[in-house]
């Protein structure tokens, strides 16, 4: 498998001297499949190399919004189905959530209690800093209305995993950076709409209850799936028969609402029964999907190691379709639009970093806020947009940022991590609570 890796990096060098001479002699058709040829075989080759491994996800990013760029046709409609299609968008984004949350655990909530004072400081940063950042932004650049409300979109929503790798990296306050992602998770389904409404409501329209709703469906369905399972790791034998009780009867429960969507759902007598129906069905099958996979980790015990591939997969389909959609607009303000992701996220880091040293955090804390701040969560951000049917201007800015995010996030990591702050001594901050 190294060699092959290796292999790949030697096509990819031998490809960018293709591309530059396709480029210098104006061929775009020796140039442009150089391109594409380029980053794949450098997003499978980075692996033989240990110094540059944990790029590899950030290359295969790269690799997807240039073979977008150069070839979108060929990443909108396969025949006569459409990769934009909701249902599709929306399914691929519960299943990049539900490997996010395969990573969680019930117990991360429990640092709510432990460290109450850092959670709080990590939660008001993350939706004070971001989303009155990226409304700044939208002021000094002068984006279109939709690309702006973009903007303000990522910087809305809840913190990525990411964060929590790059924590794990800089040797930070790990606990603390899981419990602010999980509890900025939770909380998104109020607040990413609030933000919304107050800072994009002239930008675009922004009806409160319905990104609620996508929110809930897109975010907290998937992840409450992934912890029913999670649960079940610790639940005794005669206890789990009773799950698969609930399993069958959610399962069939959830395929009755979904198969009366056309009927039932849209002739219901207001939107407030639609929605309850709507919502039921989605929390009947988180339970019926958490057990399945709860029963599938019994025959398969790596699967949970592999699900954070499949998130990545998922990741790498959004920003493929999200930049084939919106070609023509990147091309138009595809650079400012990246200096803007640029000052977005060292805001971020900037502002996480020293607003919490400010609250009295000590210095491994407020890396992590740092970290919990400035890297948002860009497939809800994607499949937000998707929703909303603006996945070629509302979604750009999920594209352009969540690769820079990755980027920026690891160097700011090795950094830190080859410079680890000794622990401090607690202060009454930081300190768990009695009792």
């Amino acid at each position: 498998m190294n060699t092959l890796r290796k292999l790949c990096l030697i096509v990819s060098a031998i490809a960018t001297v293709v591309l530059l001479t396709g480029l210098g002699l104006g061929r775009a058709a020796l140039w442009h499949p150089a391109a594409v040829i380029a980053v794949v075989a450098l997003a499978t080759g980075l692996g033989a190399v240990r110094a540059l491994k944990g790029y590899q996800f950030t290359a295969w990013i790269l690799a997807a919004v240039v073979a977008a760029m150069m070839y979108p046709s060929a990443f909108l409609q396969w025949g006569d189905f459409d990769l934009r299609n909701k249902w599709l968008i929306l399914i691929v984004v519960q299943l990049v959530m539900f490997g996010m949350g395969t990573q969680m655990s019930l117990h991360d909530f429990a640092g709510v209690a432990k460290a109450p004072r850092g959670v709080l400081v990590g939660i008001i940063c993350h939706f004070s800093v971001m989303p009155l950042v990226g409304w700044t932004l939208t002021k000094v650049f002068n984006f279109e209305p939709e690309i702006a409300a973009g903007i303000i979109l990522i910087g809305s929503c809840s913190s990525g995993l990411a964060s929590n790798v790059m924590t794990y990296i800089a040797k930070a306050n790990l606990p603390l950076s899981v419990t602010v992602t999980a509890v900025t998770t939770m909380v998104a389904p109020i607040m990413t709409p609030l933000l919304m409404k107050l800072l994009a409501g002239t930008l675009v329209e922004v009806k409160f209850l319905n990104l609620m709703i996508e929110i809930v469906k897109i975010v907290l369905v998937p992840i409450a799936a992934a912890l029913i399972h999670d649960h079940l790791k610790r639940v005794r034998s005669e206890q789990f028969k009773v799950w698969i009780i609930a399993q069958i009867v959610c399962g069939l429960s959830a395929l009755l609402l979904f198969a009366s969507h056309d009927t039932g759902w849209q002739t219901a007598r207001s939107p407030a029964g639609r929605i309850v129906l709507e919502l039921l069905a989605f929390a009947l099958g988180a339970v019926a999907v958490g057990v399945t996979y709860h029963q599938f980790t019994r025959l398969f015990p790596r699967l949970d190691g592999f699900m954070p591939v499949v998130s990545m997969a998922g990741i790498v389909y959004f920003t493929t379709v999200t930049t084939a959609a919106g070609r023509d607009n990147l091309l138009k303000v595809g650079a400012l639009l990246f200096l803007a992701s640029a000052l977005h996220n060292a805001a971020g880091y900037f502002f996480g970093y020293w607003l919490s040293r400010g609250a009295g955090l000590d210095r491994n804390s407020a890396r992590s806020v740092a970290f919990e701040v400035g890297l948002q969560n860009g497939g809800m951000a994607s499949g937000l947009a998707g929703a909303m049917g603006k996945l070629a201007t509302v979604g750009l800015a999920a594209a352009i940022f969540s690769p820079w995010m990755n980027i920026s996030g690891s160097i700011l990591a090795n950094y830190w991590g080859r410079r680890p702050e000794l622990p401090e001594k607690q202060s009454e901050v930081d300190r768990p609570l009695d009792g």
